[in-house]
C-alpha cells in the first residue's frame, strides 16, 4: 500500500473520492486495516470503551494513547496514523505540545484534539511547529459530562451557524483535517463544502469527504444496541478481513453511510 499523507487526503478531496478511517489500537489489526485499504487509522481514546471497559474515554491517560500509538506504528503498512490527544493533555498550549510531541514520538503522523474556537491559539503553535491537527467537532466524547450525554450537536440555526463559525475558526488556525461527530446531515455538508481541508464525518451523513467508525462496532462487537450511525459489516462477511473490505467498498462507492445512518436538522 502507497503511503498515505495530508497531500494524499488533499488531493483526494480535490477529486471528489472519499477516503476511509478507522480506529485500531494494536499491530494486528494496523496491518489489517491497512491492507484492506483504509486510509486513515485512528488511534482513538475510544479504547478507553472497547478495551478498557470504561464508560467514558475519560480514564484515559497520555501513557496509553503513546503505548497504543506505538503499537500501531508497528503494524501499520502505508495508513496516515492519527492519535488522539487524551482529556486534558491539552489543557494549555504548552501542555498540548509536550503531549503531541510524546504522540508523534510514538509514531503518530497526526494528533486529534476535542474543541471549539478555543482552540485555534493551540492549533496554531502546533502547526508551526510541524505537528499535523486534527479538530474534531461536533459531539466531543470528552466533553460529555457537559453536554448532558451522547447527542447530536448542530441543530437549530444558532447552534448550526455556531458550529460552522468555530470549523472555519480552527481551518484558519491551521487545522489539516475537521472531524465532524453527530452532526446534522445538512449542517455536514455545509461544513465539507466551505472548508478547503479534508472532513471526516461520524454520524454526519454521505457528504464528507471520509468516514471513520469504531473497529469493533463494524465488527459487530459492541455490546447493547450500538449507535444509530454504525452499521456491522460483519454481519454478511465470513471473516474480519472481509468486514474490513465491505466497509471501504461501502465508502467508496457511497453506499455508506445510508439515510438511516444519519441526523437531521
Amino acid at each position: 500500500m502507497k503511503n498515505t499523507t495530508l497531500h494524499t487526503l488533499a488531493q483526494m478531496k480535490r477529486e471528489g473520492e472519499k477516503f476511509c478511517t478507522l480506529t485500531a489500537y494494536d499491530a494486528c489489526f494496523a496491518q489489517l486495516v491497512g491492507e484492506a485499504g483504509v486510509e486513515v487509522i485512528l488511534v482513538g481514546d475510544s479504547l478507553g470503551m472497547v478495551l478498557q471497559g470504561n464508560d467514558s474515554t475519560l480514564p484515559v491517560t497520555l501513557e496509553e494513547m503513546a503505548y497504543h500509538t506505538a503499537c500501531v506504528k508497528r503494524g501499520n503498512r502505508g495508513a496516515l496514523i492519527m492519535a488522539d490527544l487524551p482529556f486534558m493533555s491539552y489543557a494549555t498550549p504548552e501542555q498540548a505540545m509536550e503531549s503531541a510531541a510524546a504522540l508523534m514520538q510514538a509514531g503518530a503522523h497526526m494528533v486529534k484534539l476535542e474543541g471549539t474556537a478555543w482552540l485555534a491559539d493551540t492549533i496554531e503553535r502546533l502547526s508551526e511547529r510541524g505537528i499535523p491537527v486534527c479538530a474534531h467537532l461536533g459531539l466531543t466524547p470528552q466533553s460529555v459530562n457537559k453536554l448532558g450525554g451522547y447527542k447530536v450537536q448542530g441543530r437549530g440555526d444558532a447552534e448550526a451557524q455556531q458550529l460552522l463559525a468555530d470549523a472555519k475558526a480552527l481551518e484558519a488556525a491551521g487545522a489539516s483535517v475537521l472531524l465532524l461527530e453527530c452532526v446534522p446531515s445538512p449542517l455536514a455538508k455545509q461544513v465539507t463544502e466551505a472548508a478547503e481541508v479534508p472532513v471526516i464525518g461520524i454520524g454526519a451523513g454521505p457528504d464528507t469527504d471520509g468516514q471513520v467508525l469504531v473497529l469493533h462496532d463494524i465488527l459487530g462487537l459492541t455490546p447493547g444496541r450500538p449507535p444509530r450511525f454504525v452499521k456491522n459489516f460483519m454481519a454478511e462477511a465470513a471473516t474480519p478481513q472481509e468486514a474490513l473490505r465491505a466497509y471501504v467498498d461501502a465508502v467508496k462507492s457511497g453506499a455508506f453511510p445510508a439515510p438511516e445512518h444519519g441526523f437531521q436538522s
